[in-house]
């Protein structure tokens, strides 16, 4: 199979017929092998039922629905495990992406030889303020963080070579940073290409303002997992150290003065009335206790079996 097109929806009945009828057209202009699969991300209203009878008239309409709103990384997730395309492109379903960009996204992948192409809505029409701006600083801090050349990491509109795909594990909201996600999986072949973007025509946008704080978080997330997610101990071991000696050699110069005191009858105070005594005291216990995190989370990292498991009510 040439293509697989994967598009996560959250109440997006009113699009969802036309969308699937303008990928058909493209499809079968260009002779492509395809299986489109449908993500219902716990819609609320007829999104399943149009989907199902998608279903009914095509034999390539796939779909996964699931029990409740988990968000669209686990959306990905779930229909990159079901994918049987060469080339898997995933899009939104609200007609903001064009399903013309397919041919010449799968052609990047195949003869140019990328391993991911992402989007990017140069022109957008999106309002200003509210995504504009916020969307530039965010690509802005993520290409600093990830020294990956993309100017627009949150597009949906994007094309994977299938190993690709495969390979990289999205969850809970992870789905911004896919390029990075495939860095660090080893596919170094990451390109760009400028694709139209298309004014909302149902509905509204589904994503609110928190976005931006959680993209953020997410961000650091994604940084400290690559640098440090396989051996935390370089991280919290480290500091742990540090802090502990810092601490220790402290509480010895603050004896080192009591006793020097003593031994030439100067006057002096308490130790445990310096205050020097309790800051050393505290630098070594939380020493201690960053070195056990260390440990710890050495000996758990990333084995978390419940990650990506999900409640599926139905799937076809």
């Amino acid at each position: 199979m040439d293509i697989s097109i994967v598009i996560p929806l959250y109440n997006e009945e009113e699009s969802l017929s036309e969308l699937y009828a303008w990928i058909e057209r493209v499809m079968q202009t260009n002779g492509f092998s395809y299986e489109v699969i449908f993500v219902d991300d716990g819609s609320t209203d007829r999104s399943w039922e149009v989907i199902s009878a998608l279903r009914d008239e095509s034999s390539n309409v796939k779909a996964i629905k699931f029990q409740r709103n988990y968000g669209k990384s686990p959306a990905l997730h779930c229909a990159f495990q079901k994918a049987q395309g060469a080339v898997i492109i995933t899009m939104d379903a609200d007609l903001q992406d064009s399903p013309d960009e397919i041919p010449e996204l799968y052609r990047m992948i195949k003869e140019d030889g990328y391993d991911l192409v992402s989007g990017w809505k140069k022109k957008r029409y999106d309002a200003k303020l509210t995504k504009n701006l916020p969307s530039k600083f965010f690509n802005a801090t993520a290409r600093g963080v990830s020294g990956i050349k993309l100017n627009d990491f949150n597009c949906g509109l994007k094309a994977y070579r299938k190993q690709l795909a495969k390979s990289i594990e999205v969850y809970n909201d992870m789905h911004r940073y896919i390029p990075i996600l495939a860095k660090d999986a080893g596919f170094s072949k990451i390109g760009e290409k400028i694709v139209h973007h298309q004014a909302r025509k149902y509905g509204k946008s589904k994503f609110g303002a928190s976005r931006f704080v959680n993209g953020y978080l997410d961000l650091m997330t994604i940084w400290f997992l690559n640098k440090f997610g396989k051996k935390p101990m370089h991280f919290f071991g480290l500091l742990g150290s540090i802090m502990f000696i810092l601490g220790l050699i402290s509480i010895i110069v603050v004896g080192a003065s009591k006793l020097y005191s003593l031994h030439h009858n100067l006057p002096s105070h308490l130790v445990t009335e310096s205050p020097y005594f309790y800051i050393s005291l505290t630098m070594m216990i939380l020493g201690t206790l960053l070195f056990l995190t260390g440990f710890l989370g050495e000996m758990i990292s990333r084995s978390s079996p419940e990650r990506n498991k999900y409640r599926i009510e139905e799937e076809f």
